[in-house]
């Protein structure tokens, strides 16, 4: 019974620190756009461990982003700019393919959140979260459990130098069709192919304020 106590003491405190980190910065930083500069802040460090994490009837809730952009430095016969779409892959940490950023959704925050934080954790991009592409349920290869998992778009705003996995993780832009052919989840190529047939009806809100390349 100790024990019991002990661990949920330890995990509401985490809780805690947590959200106060993220009202102090945003305190300090009066001046400055709040939710780029405190995600910089808080998300210094890789979240790690899975005592936070959700689950939902047994299955364990991940979510990821297809962060995107729009490169720009190539013409046409007349002249005018050519805009390629682009998508940002991650490698596994186990060397074992290229993926989209994702994790898990832990209970201390939003499903959205939850995509900003794993992005910047596994990718070091910032930007903007579209509407959720969908839920898939699969089952993960290395532990054999079966998993949740939900994918939204991200037009980057923001490419940093140093992020939390910047050591442990490659980071590439790529076509679409080459991050279809290189990503290693079939769930992942389907969150892909729904994001391509939104930009292309125009139904993504990102479209008024395109990020370009670095």
């Amino acid at each position: 019974m100790k024990i019991f106590f002990r661990f949920w003491g330890n995990s509401i405190l985490a809780i805690l620190i947590s959200k106060l980190s993220f009202i102090f910065s945003a305190i300090f930083l009066p001046n400055t756009p709040g939710i780029l500069k405190t995600q910089k802040m808080v998300s210094i460090v890789a979240r790690t461990g899975r005592q936070f994490q959700r689950y939902n009837q047994g299955c364990r809730q991940v979510v990821g982003c297809i962060p995107y952009r729009y490169k720009t430095d190539k013409e046409s016969s007349c002249g005018a700019p050519i805009e390629e779409l682009e998508v940002l892959v991650v490698s596994s940490q186990k060397g074992k393919g290229m993926l989209f950023p994702k994790g898990g959704w832990e209970i201390d925050e939003s499903i959205e959140e939850a995509a900003t934080r794993e992005t910047l954790e596994e990718a070091g991009v910032l930007g903007n979260v579209g509407c959720k592409l969908g839920k898939w349920s699969f089952k993960s290869k290395s532990g054999g459990t079966f998993h949740e998992g939900y994918m939204f778009p991200l037009l980057v705003k923001e490419q940093l130098d140093f992020w939390p996995e910047k050591n442990v993780r490659q980071r590439r832009w790529m076509t679409v069709a080459e991050a279809r052919e290189a990503c290693q989840h079939w769930w992942m190529k389907e969150a892909l192919d729904i994001l391509i047939q939104r930009l292309e009806n125009g139904e993504e809100n990102g479209d008024e304020d395109e990020a370009q390349s670095q």
